[in-house]
């Protein structure tokens, strides 16, 4: 038997860091929504009583390190599964770029086999589950747009903000999210307007919401990696309404209403970044 599920990867519109937590972990506060780029995963049932990971893309990690794989793997041990799975990951969202593309592989592996082995799990349950594997899991079994609080397994949903074009730009870096948050200043830092981008996105108010963007990892990513803040600056110069680093980065996004603007947008960045992408918002849950 097979199933096929699409994994889109989310952008932050505002990420903020509260303080650290007794247990390690940093209280977060974060408004994600999910964008018009994702992978697609292929589940197959094998007879033999295994996990096997594919992949697409390099970089993907093809045993227990893969969340995907984590994911499967905590499924069958909670429901005592002895059902072999193959899952093909057609890999589209760039890898450690602060997009969540394998927190949405996991995600998508969870809602892909509580079909395949008709499990009934509530969206909900699916979510608890999906945090034991890691902090965005949980948003990207719920998708569409959310405040994420906790150390980002507490899921609030809320109205999709306004359609609009995304551009996408990540050099040619990896970011280590551990090393980020370890080396994270809290004092004197500018943190994000939660509650008035909530309402910015309630009202659909999208220059609101373009002015309203905002990140605390901002102040250790851009300052390690000058090449993230040049691109900031590149898409600020090229005409985008609002810019920001997603997550830990390196990945920053452009938004702007217009797609003639986004192109160009596109067509600036390319001349000195590899990675770029020209999508939309979604927004929704799929």
């Amino acid at each position: 038997m097979k199933h096929s599920i699409k994994a889109p990867a989310k952008i932050n519109l505002t990420l903020d860091v509260l303080h650290k937590r007794e247990d390690g972990y940093h209280e977060v506060e974060m408004i994600m929504t999910t964008i018009d780029l994702a992978d697609r995963i292929e589940l197959t049932t094998l007879k033999e009583d295994l996990i096997s990971i594919e992949s697409s893309g390099g970089f993907v990690p093809s045993d227990s390190r893969n969340l995907a794989y984590q994911a499967a793997d905590l499924l069958r041990n909670k429901f005592g599964r002895k059902d072999g799975i193959h899952i093909f990951i057609d890999k589209q969202i760039p890898v450690s770029a602060g997009l969540a593309g394998g927190s949405s592989d996991a995600a998508a592996t969870l809602k892909g086999l509580n079909q395949l082995w008709h499990l009934n799990l509530t969206t909900k349950e699916l979510a608890d589950i999906g945090a034991e594997i890691g902090s965005d899991v949980s948003f990207c079994v719920y998708g569409g747009t959310a405040l994420a609080k906790g150390r980002g397994e507490i899921i609030r949903q809320i109205p999709a903000p306004p359609p609009c074009w995304i551009v996408l730009a990540k050099p040619t870096l990896g970011v280590s999210t551990a090393d980020v948050y370890r080396q994270l200043n809290l004092d004197g830092v500018a943190h994000p307007q939660t509650e008035i981008m909530i309402n910015a996105i309630e009202q659909k108010d999208y220059n609101l919401i373009s002015n309203t963007l905002g990140n605390v990892l901002e102040s250790v990513t851009l300052q390690q990696y000058p090449e993230v803040n040049h691109i900031k600056e590149q898409m600020d110069r090229l005409g985008a309404d609002g810019v920001l680093m997603s997550g830990s980065g390196p990945t920053v996004f452009g938004l702007t209403l217009h797609e003639s603007r986004a192109q160009r947008i596109y067509n600036g960045l390319r001349g000195f970044c590899n990675e770029v992408y020209m999508v939309r918002m979604l927004g929704e849950p799929e």
